[in-house]
Parts: C-alpha cells; sequence; structure tokens
C-alpha cells in the first residue's frame, strides 16, 4: 500500500507466534516481496481495519457522531456509509415518541 510519500522508517523489534511468521513467509513467497515490506503491509492493513472497527463501535454506542466516525476512519462520508451497510451497523436509534414527533412536524411541515 505504498502510496507515492516518501517514507522516513523506523526500525521495530517484536517477537511473534512461529504460526504468524510461517504465514508472511507464505506471502512473502506468493507475493515474491521482502519480508520487512509484506510486515509493513500487513501491519498498515491491519491498522486501517482497526480504525475502521473503532469507528463502527464508537458510532453504534452513540460515542461519536456519523461524521466523526468517518473522519477516524479516514473515510469520506460516502465511503464510511458504504461501510456502515456492508457490515450491518445499526448506529439511528429513535425511541417510538420521537419518531411520531420527526413525523409530526414533517407533515406539519409540508402542510405549510
Amino acid at each position: 500500500m505504498y502510496t507515492g510519500v516518501e517514507l522516513t522508517l523506523k526500525p521495530l523489534a517484536v517477537r511473534i507466534p512461529e504460526e504468524i511468521e510461517k504465514e508472511i513467509l507464505e506471502v512473502v513467497k506468493r507475493e515474491k516481496l521482502d519480508k520487512a515490506t509484506v510486515v509493513r503491509t500487513l501491519l498498515e492493513m491491519g491498522i486501517v481495519e482497526c480504525r475502521k472497527q473503532t469507528a463502527l463501535e464508537l458510532l453504534q454506542d452513540g460515542k461519536v457522531t456519523f461524521a466523526k466516525a468517518a473522519a477516524m476512519a479516514k473515510l469520506s462520508l460516502w465511503e464510511f456509509a458504504d461501510l456502515v451497510k456492508q457490515r450491518n451497523v445499526e448506529w439511528i436509534r429513535y425511541t417510538p415518541e420521537e419518531i411520531e414527533r420527526e413525523v409530526k412536524e414533517a407533515s406539519a411541515a409540508e402542510s405549510k
């Protein structure tokens, strides 16, 4: 997922389970890339997914607005709307009374 921007790379030492290393080496072989590039790519993919998941959870819990969640996920409003739909996230919570009030207000506005 190289963006074309010159990156400053920092070393990172981490211990991983043997099974994860096997998975990484499979990707290295399949993609014909070096191990460091594969690890950076997988890490970036994980961060992107984590950002999306966190934004969706906060939205669903009512802790952030839709626009704030989209910004947290680093997606446009349309892209985030697609993500919400794909993952079947319920985020709009109206009580029956609120829905009734909204309908009455909308009807009153239409009749003017």
